[in-house]
């Protein structure tokens, strides 16, 4: 019973992965943010010379850069369905994949700043977003150079030498990543919801990053179920340590949160050095041993 389940729920992962990543899916992302943001500038070039007014959300469209900042943010809504999509292909690239997106909320972040900065290009009105700018400019090109590094090095291991645990195993991972689809689902109706209602959008990447702790605790946990193997769980006990890191930067001030990401993906880093340098020389028999 439970293998028939699981062989379902692989099926309808497949297929929805299948669609994501098309030919078809690319375009309509594509043409989507395309039109989203020249019809967003639009509506801020009419709302700033008094033609129309938008109700709670004239404010924000009085910025002209304000256009950039919601499109960014679609643009980090697709990344966190393909991080969604990636963590039953390994768990290591579902890591880097949570680095990904926090250099580009960085960058967003970035973006939002110059909004700020409105039509005053002066030093007394940039100093401030321009500090900003550049913390989370040099944040993210920092995550970039030491995922770059980290991918290099990288070694993808199975979890067990025997063929069906491990492709029970990542059946088990794809029923995780639907039930994150449907917490993301959630999360994004909340969110809208919030928006209709106050004008306020938050955008909760911080809650869906907490989701991910609980995620990856879980497959830490289903993992013992396939090996005991001490190199292995204490790597994916440390991925666990890293998303809470990036968990808990989203929710500081602004260079403590480039800092605790950096550290973060160092951290990384330096688990990958490790994790190679110990287990170059062991034998595969006492990797995969339960």
């Amino acid at each position: 019973m439970q293998s028939v389940l699981l062989s379902y729920i692989s099926l309808l992962f497949d297929k929805l992965k299948s669609f994501w990543e098309s030919k078809t899916s690319s375009y309509l992302i594509s043409v989507t943010l395309v039109a989203s943001f020249v019809v967003l500038t639009l509506l801020s070039f009419l709302v700033i010379k008094d033609i129309i007014t938008l109700g709670s959300f004239t404010s924000k469209f009085k910025n002209p850069f304000f256009s950039i900042e919601i499109v960014f943010t679609m643009l980090l809504i697709t990344e966190l369905f393909g991080l969604i999509f990636i963590l039953p292909t390994s768990v290591s690239k579902s890591v880097s994949k949570q680095f990904e997106l926090i250099s580009l909320i960085f960058l967003r972040d970035g973006f939002k700043a110059f909004s700020h900065m409105g039509s005053d290009f002066s030093w007394g009105a940039t100093y401030e977003p321009l500090k900003e700018m550049m913390v989370y400019g040099f944040g993210a090109i920092a995550i970039f150079l030491i995922l770059g590094l980290n991918s290099k090095l990288q070694k993808h291991i199975k979890i067990s030498t025997i063929e069906d645990d491990q492709y029970q195993f990542i059946q088990l991972k794809k029923m995780l990543s639907l039930l994150l689809l449907v917490a993301f689902a959630v999360v994004g109706y909340i969110d809208i919801n919030r928006l209709i209602q106050t004008g306020h959008y938050l955008h909760s990447f911080h809650t869906f990053y907490t989701i991910l702790i609980f995620s990856d605790i879980i497959i830490v946990l289903i993992a013992l179920r396939y090996t005991m193997n001490y190199f292995k769980i204490f790597r994916y006990s440390a991925f666990v340590l890293a998303t809470i890191l990036i968990r808990i930067s989203l929710s500081l001030e602004v260079l403590y949160d480039v800092l605790i990401a950096v550290l973060a993906a160092v951290f990384i880093l330096l688990l990958t050095l490790v994790y190679n340098y110990f287990t170059k020389e062991i034998e595969e028999h006492q990797l995969s041993e339960p």
